[in-house]
């Protein structure tokens, strides 16, 4: 069944600096979501993003890694019909094994952490 296709649900937005995340519909072209805490421009980080504890600094960098390569935390497929997430790393030492893999393979970072396996 397609999920995300017959209605329209909602993306979860992330500010890293601030460590918090909201619920919002996607902008209209040409604007952005702010937060309002420090007003810098959130980050989309998709439909299954699960926030970690606010006090947890170390989770909030490995989803810092994650956004800023530019992978979101979102299904097997784009309408939501796989409920399985893709894989993204939830832990510091699992982010450099990957970084690790990623210089000495010579592919882009992105590539790496989107792998399950190693």
């Amino acid at each position: 069944m397609c999920f995300y296709a017959f209605a329209h649900y909602k993306l979860h937005y992330v500010c890293v600096a601030c460590r918090v995340s909201f619920k919002k519909h996607h902008p209209a072209p040409n604007t952005e979501h702010l937060c309002p805490n420090c007003a810098a421009p959130l980050l989309c980080a998709g439909h299954d993003f699960a926030a970690p504890s606010r006090n947890d600094v170390r989770a909030w960098s490995v989803v810092a890694t994650v956004l800023g390569e530019g992978l979101r935390y979102d299904g097997l497929t784009p309408c939501g019909c796989g409920k399985e997430p893709k894989y993204r790393p939830r832990t510091r030492a699992e982010v450099r094994t990957r970084r690790v893999a990623a210089q000495r393979e010579g592919v882009p970072l992105s590539e790496t952490l989107a792998r399950r396996d190693l």
